[in-house]
């Protein structure tokens, strides 16, 4: 098993440290390395990151800026040459806290605090099925998203629709739907995501929901039959 990792740190020197001791550890497998929060958000964008060693001071968009500007964060494994950042980075949930210079054996400990987690997490979806953390009303809930039934746009926000309630989420539709399954879910029109196993019945303008009615793209039907010949 091999962790997905991606290195942000303004320093070229540090990043290549750190991206020496990814390499060369059996259970990481380095994505990309990157001098500033853009780019390495880029990255994330398309490829699937488990963990991030992360830099705090950094020009423009700083290590926990860039965290508040994650919807879905991976492992976050801080590197700084501050100790004072420690307790700050554990209000992030950080799996490890590293100071510069970083010792090999401090690193190992903290990949193997890593996969610990990573494997438990992976134990718990299993167990209780596949998951998202959606923050709505100042509150962070813990959805499964095979009770989902489908996401609506709604202004600044996406109502994300159960099979026992609903919520609102300050999100785009894009930035939601990279959230979830693409064998599960699909776009069938600008303003709706909708759960495929969740369909009663369709035809060319409507997928039918229990006794709501979702709108398809004129182009969208072919797409969904695709999904539910493939589910």
């Amino acid at each position: 098993m091999k962790l997905n990792c991606v290195v942000v740190d303004d320093s070229s020197i540090q990043r290549m440290i750190i991206a020496k001791l990814v390499n060369n550890h059996q259970n990481l497998h380095l994505v990309g390395d990157f001098s500033n929060a853009i780019e390495a958000k880029n990255c994330m964008s398309v490829h699937t990151v488990d963990l991030i060693f992360l830099d705090i001071e950094m020009p423009v968009i700083s290590g926990f800026d860039f965290l508040d500007g994650l919807k879905v964060k991976p492992q976050i494994i801080f590197i700084t040459s501050k100790a004072e950042y420690a307790m700050k980075a554990f209000d992030y949930d950080a799996t490890d806290y590293l100071q510069k210079p970083i010792a090999l054996d401090r690193f190992n400990s903290s990949v193997r605090r890593a996969i610990e987690l990573h494997l438990l997490k992976k134990e718990n979806q299993d167990e209780e099925g596949e998951h998202i953390f959606i923050k709505s009303n100042l509150k962070k809930l813990k959805i499964y998203t095979n009770k989902i039934k489908w996401i609506e746009a709604y202004g600044d926000y996406v109502k994300v629709v159960t099979e026992e309630d609903s919520n609102l989420v300050l999100s785009t539709m894009k930035s939601f739907e990279n959230d979830l399954s693409k064998e599960k879910f699909i776009r069938v029109h600008k303003s709706y995501i909708i759960n495929i196993d969740k369909v009663e019945r369709f035809n060319s303008k409507f997928a039918e929901i229990g006794v709501t009615k979702i709108p398809l793209s004129r182009n969208k039907k072919e797409d969904l039959i695709k999904a539910l010949a493939i589910a």
